[in-house]
């Protein structure tokens, strides 16, 4: 192997593997892994066919001030060939976006903008038209524009589509996409058209865009719903989309998409993000349906360990009801973190206030129950911390049993809801027993996560 000059050379020539463990009924089904691009995703190879697509036209000088609307990966794209470039780079982006990627995106050196995510085009918050107000209004700034520049299905036409044929012998039955910009299913559909025109293409579209009914019934909407998965479906048609080619289409829930990048991880050990399990959604269903052997081509958009807070995480697909456990009909259901289970975060008497305000900070929680042993004696919270050292630091070195509190109010797990209430009122967390067994803590938000999963 060479030496690279530069992380640009390595966008591109991704490796493609046979799916082993999953069920792809007739057909085989081959992932191709967008997630090894160096940036992360498949966006990689727009940034650098626009960037460079914006230099050869002489659109931007060196130096210039480079934006763009993103949900996501076009952003870390940008950024990664703005940074080797030397531009500077301005990024808005619908606060729906991942924590990773933010972090991620900020620590390549784009400045970014946060923008509402329940608003449709048209609106002056909408992330492409706030994006594309800033270009206009920043002397010497150019708009990328993902959605209408043609540069963007060309990086395509030029790599993407030639790789998969090459890797694939030339022998492809399907290919399932998903659409965001339209970038690659417009790219990959011109590219086969000519390479392989007996080639099918299939859309994965999350529930809640106009996609998949425009494809199937050929009625363009002109209301979309919400969706959690980053990065594809629309609320309109991009002006570089080409649907020609595309007989079918699926919309698939964000739960389905959310399950099926959890069973890649769970059978194939691929890592790959939100929009990864939309198109594995699709390209299972699509597999399964077949009556002949046929061989099906599918994208690994982005790595997954943009979305380990989220997706990954049990705790977040249980407060957002993807995942379940078993019902009980008492307060047991409100108890995310059991602690019967080892999922409630706790402290010793024992341990010093550092040890608990480090737990508190890992972990996210506000307060911790005390336990000796599976007796809870107290429970101590952040202001207990901030009230015992507040005036002496030093008092971190103290033990919790210094600062907790031990006059414990209970809840017997058969208590109604509304009982939860009145603790809730004299800023307490509510702590759940059945007997002298301590079940867990319900919090304020544990509540309303539960109201919420009850709304249809």
């Amino acid at each position: 192997m060479s030496v690279n000059a530069s992380v640009l050379e390595l966008i591109g020539n991704t490796p493609l593997v046979r799916a082993q463990r999953l069920d792809t009924g007739r057909c085989e089904l081959f992932l191709k892994l967008e997630s090894a691009n160096p940036g992360g995703s498949i966006k990689d190879r727009i940034g650098l066919s626009m960037i460079e697509g914006a230099e050869k036209a002489g659109k931007i000088k060196p130096g210039a001030t480079l934006v763009e609307g993103t949900a996501g990966n076009t952003g870390l794209g940008l950024a990664l060939v703005a940074q080797q470039k030397g531009y500077r780079l301005i990024l808005v982006v619908p606060d729906k976006m991942s924590r990773e990627k933010i972090f991620n995106l900020k620590a390549m050196g784009a400045e970014v903008v946060l923008t509402r995510s329940d608003v449709a085009k048209g609106h002056p918050e909408y992330y492409q038209d706030m994006a594309e107000r800033i270009a206009r209004e920043t002397p010497g700034a150019y708009f990328i524009n993902q959605f209408g520049n043609p540069d963007n299905p060309l990086a395509h036409i030029q790599t993407t589509g030639p790789e998969i044929l090459r890797q694939m012998d030339g022998k492809v039955d399907a290919i399932v996409v998903g659409c965001g910009s339209s970038g690659t299913l417009s790219g990959l559909s011109k590219y086969f058209a000519e390479a392989s025109p007996h080639t099918a293409f299939v859309l994965a579209d999350p529930v809640g865009s106009i996609l998949a009914q425009y494809i199937n019934e050929g009625v363009l909407s002109t209301k979309s719903g919400s969706w959690m998965v980053e990065g594809i479906g629309e609320d309109f048609l991009p002006s570089i989309s080409d649907f020609t080619r595309v007989k079918k289409a699926y919309a698939i829930s964000d739960k389905e998409s959310f399950l099926a990048a959890r069973e890649l991880l769970a059978k194939e050990g691929v890592l790959g993000g939100s929009s990864t399990g939309t198109l594995l959604a699709a390209a299972l269903k699509y597999c399964r349906e077949q009556t002949e052997p046929k061989r099906v081509v599918t994208l690994v958009c982005d790595t997954g360990n943009k979305y380990l807070s989220k997706m990954y995480n049990d705790y977040w697909m249980l407060d957002n009801g993807f995942i379940e456990r078993e019902k009980h009909g008492d307060l047991r259901d409100l108890l995310m973190r059991p602690f019967a289970q080892r999922d409630t975060v706790v402290v010793g008497p024992n341990e010093l206030l550092m040890t608990a305000y480090t737990r508190m900070k890992l972990y996210d929680v506000s307060q911790l129950p005390v336990m000796d042993g599976a007796r809870i004696v107290g429970i101590l919270d952040e202001s207990d911390v901030l009230m015992h050292v507040h005036v002496d630091e030093a008092r971190f070195r103290d033990s919790v049993a210094t600062a907790m509190i031990s006059d414990l109010q209970m809840l017997d797990v058969r208590s109604p809801i509304q009982s939860l209430l009145p603790v809730f009122e004299r800023g307490h967390v509510a702590i759940v027993i059945d007997g002298d067994q301590f079940l867990g803590l319900i919090t304020r938000i544990d509540l309303l996560n539960y109201l919420r999963r009850r709304v249809h």
